[in-house]
């Protein structure tokens, strides 16, 4: 297994892949994905909804010291918040991330007219999927990208996403045979 990052990060997200199942994290070769595409986009606003334990956010966060980006990530449920933002000091990437409390649907609809996306990942209640591309769909930058984990693992929650972001001509979209399946959608104009 390739290491990324420092001794303290990796065995970190060593312990959090234990915890996969408990804490419906992404996989790390997933993790991996969205860390070499954050750097290869040079992305800098990234949205995550569905922050969890901060699995996947370290994976973000990483990338984004070294694109100078910043990650605004959201969670429902306190006590995953409050795991997470410890994880992300521990990691020593705190500065770089933005934890909002809250639904989802009402943290987005709170966002203001001019935050902008350059980056979006969802990993949250699947049925939403539909509702979270609809509030992200203006604020996300031409050449911008969402990528949504459990495609195909919960295909029957996530359908109406797929058949709605297929039907943009606006948008570029592959699912990908990473594990649970992850679309990755591309924005080509407004």
């Amino acid at each position: 297994m390739k290491t990324y990052f420092d001794q303290t990060t990796e065995q970190i997200l060593s312990d959090l892949e234990k915890t996969q199942k408990n804490f419906w994290n992404i996989s790390r070769v997933t993790g991996e994905f969205l860390y070499t595409l954050i750097l290869a986009s040079n992305s800098q606003n990234v949205l995550e909804i569905g922050t969890s334990n901060g699995y996947s956010g370290i994976w973000l966060g990483k990338a984004l010291e070294k694109t100078g980006g910043h990650l605004t990530t959201i969670e429902f449920w306190e006590k995953r918040y409050s795991i997470a933002q410890k994880n992300f000091e521990t990691c020593k990437i705190d500065n770089r991330i933005s934890i909002l409390e809250g639904s989802a649907c009402d943290v987005l609809k709170k966002l203001p007219a001019d935050f902008k996306i350059d980056f979006a990942f969802i990993d949250a209640n699947k049925r939403e999927y539909i509702e979270y591309f609809k509030l992200i769909d203006p604020l996300l930058t031409p050449g911008g990208y969402i990528a949504c984990d459990n495609i195909l693992s919960h295909i029957e929650k996530t359908r109406s996403f797929i058949d709605e972001i297929n039907s943009r001509t606006n948008y570029e979209n592959v699912i990908l045979n990473l594990p649970a399946g992850l679309s990755l959608a591309k924005k080509i104009t407004r």
